[in-house]
């Protein structure tokens, strides 16, 4: 239970509006319009289009209720589901280039009013430092927009951490971190916001805001903070600061727009009659059979179908139509489809996924050669294809059986491994102490690829600085191969993370990186959405530096809970199956090793238990394309 007693939508609501419950399916939309608005709002800064994403939010979720499969789940489904399309509207909006409209056209442009500061302000009637508050929201980076939308609601009690870190893809503790950076941020944009507004005022501060347009951004954050921060009359103004998570605790929801709220929360008769017509005749009749219960039905049914109702009605007939040609005793699949589209979020189709990865085997194994490799070992499936191996009895065999096209031992060395035929050794400069001259020569003469520190944000792995790292580089460099860059634990798409900065310093240094490595490990065991993850994160760490990428590590592992709970091995096969398809079809994705080839008690997503004996995981990589 939140701090403010939420009320959680029963899940004996959401059953009966996934069987067909118009009355239910009218509640549950209209319940859910609060919660869907807010994010929205505060994440696309109240722009036109709110109403908009609201709306499409809304019918894809009425499209897609049949496939939840644990209707108390339905607040985290939700807020993934808007998280998504605000995410696909920002793509739009920077994809889509702007077309010239007519003078005529103009006076059809809704005005954008007020964004949602001022709304928050206004309708909330928030004061003095809460109001403070929400005027720095405006100077967040764009990438905190999505998540100072969801952490305002946590604060306000409406969503709880988990909610908040699935709809994100990340794990209870990196959405911590990235909560605790959003509010530095916030903080300090208070004491901008403060400055620019005291009275008489700072002259030296008007100066240096001379060029400035008023419109608030993250770039002129940092250089009125820089100001603001060294400027003895600025830092009076901003002396009595309350901490943020006082400020907004217990904080209300800003109230739904009446004409927003009219398009979903009218009579729910129309909906009923429809989805009771296309029970009689079809989905096909439905648009009609509403149209003409609302002009029927006279007084009683006097409010008006628009045409986002209208799509409402003619998916609550799809909704019904769906459970009508579904066998009462059919069970859902055991696995849903491999690959979740952008249209059909199955069950928490929440974007950029990773938790936090787990400690990689010791980086230099000390392990002896068991068995040979067969004499005719069957080729690989793919060449991307590649497996993490460390040393266990039958390694060789195992690894031959794999069909792997590479693999890598965390080491410049594979002792104690024999290469299968057609397979490739790729080196590994682990972390600092592997910079040395036997090491770096040992991985020069392995192959034309060099794979760079591994975790080097993560304590117990290589555990480097970035500037660490950078010292280091010209060293790797200097060996001639390819090489890929440190391969982060997670968050390798996020502005300031420690790959980004990693990345603009070798940029300015004038260093080269050839590819990106990363890892992932994935704490929803659902299929679907597990793969729409992955190829989020992926598809994301590309946009961010447009250069090939290699998934050294992936598995669904989820490290949520401070220990390592793994999916069945039906799951974990299922995963793997759907994944490599997925990775396949990747133009940028060059390489993928699974985690890892032997299974223990303790790895339980390896391949293999003996050099002969593979896993259901192990069966299903074999046979994956």
């Amino acid at each position: 239970m939140s701090r403010t007693g939420r009320a959680t939508p029963d899940a004996a609501l959401v059953s009966a509006a996934q069987q067909g419950g118009a009355h239910a399916l009218d509640a549950l939309v209209a319940g859910s319009l609060p919660l869907v608005y807010n994010i929205v709002g505060r994440a696309l800064r109240g722009h036109a289009d709110v109403d908009d994403v609201v709306q499409e939010t809304l019918v894809r979720v009425v499209r897609h209720l049949p496939d939840l499969r644990d209707p108390s789940a339905y607040r985290p489904w939700l807020v993934a589901i808007t998280i998504r399309q605000v995410r696909d509207w920002e793509l739009h909006r920077r994809t889509t280039p702007a077309r010239p409209v007519a003078v005529e056209a103009m006076q059809e442009v809704p005005d954008p009013g007020p964004d949602f500061a001022d709304l928050t302000i206004a309708r909330l009637g928030l004061t003095d430092q809460r109001r403070e508050v929400a005027e720095a929201t405006r100077w967040l980076d764009a990438d905190d927009q999505e998540l100072i939308a969801l952490w305002w609601l946590e604060e306000a009690g409406e969503l709880e951490r988990s909610d908040l870190a699935g709809a994100l893809g990340l794990s209870p503790n990196h959405a911590g971190v990235r909560i605790h950076r959003m509010k530095e941020q916030i903080q300090t944009a208070r004491t901008v916001v403060r400055a620019l507004r005291a009275q008489p005022g700072c002259a030296a501060l008007r100066a240096v805001a001379s060029s400035w347009n008023g419109k608030p951004d993250s770039l002129w954050r940092k250089r009125l903070a820089r100001h603001v921060r060294d400027c003895g009359v600025c830092a009076r103004t901003s002396g009595d600061l309350v901490p943020i998570d006082r400020l907004l605790a217990g904080i209300s929801m800003l109230p739904v727009p009446a004409a927003l709220a009219g398009k979903f929360g009218g009579s729910a008769a129309p909906t009923a009659l429809a989805a009771a017509s296309a029970k009689a005749a079809g989905a096909a009749k439905v648009a009609g059979a509403a149209k003409a219960a609302a002009v029927a039905g006279g007084s009683s049914l006097a409010v008006p179908i628009t045409a986002a109702a209208t799509v409402v009605v003619l998916v609550t007939a799809t909704l019904v139509g769906v459970k009508l040609s579904r066998s009462p005793d059919t069970e859902p699949a055991a696995n849903p489809l491999p690959v979740a589209v952008a249209d059909s979020p199955s069950a928490t189709p929440a974007p950029l996924p990773t938790t936090k990865p787990p400690a990689s085997p010791t980086p230099t194994p000390k392990a002896r050669a068991t068995t040979k490799a067969p004499a005719a070992p069957p080729a690989a499936t793919s060449p991307k294809k590649g497996v993490a191996v460390w040393t266990f009895n039958g390694v060789s065999q195992a690894l031959a059986s794999s069909k792997a096209s590479w693999y890598y031992t965390w080491n410049p060395r594979h002792d104690g491994v024999t290469t299968p035929k057609g397979a490739q050794f790729v080196p590994m400069i682990w972390g600092t102490k592997d910079v040395n001259d036997s090491a770096l020569a040992a991985a020069k003469a392995a192959g034309p690829y060099l794979l760079a520190f591994n975790e080097p944000d993560m304590e117990g792995q290589a555990n480097m600085s970035v500037e660490q790292a950078l010292d280091l580089w010209p060293r790797l460099q200097a060996t001639g191969s390819k090489l890929s860059s440190p391969a982060v634990a997670f968050g390798g798409a996020d502005q300031g993370g420690w790959l980004d900065r990693f990345m603009s310093g070798a940029k300015s240094r004038g260093y080269r990186v050839d590819f990106v490595a990363l890892h992932w490990y994935g704490g929803d065991f659902t299929t679907a959405n597990a793969v729409d993850q992955l190829r989020r994160y992926l598809q994301a760490v590309y946009e961010r530096y447009k250069k090939p990428i290699w998934l050294t590590e992936f598995a669904l592992i989820d490290f949520s809970g401070g220990s390592a709970r793994f999916p069945g091995q039906a799951q974990q096969a299922a995963f793997v199956t759907a994944a490599a398809k997925m990775l396949g079809g990747l133009s940028f994705l060059h390489r993928y090793a699974w985690f890892g080839l032997p299974a223990t008690d303790k790895d339980q997503s390896g391949l293999f238990r003996t050099g002969t004996t593979p896993t259901a995981v192990g069966r299903a990589f074999v046979a994956a394309r």
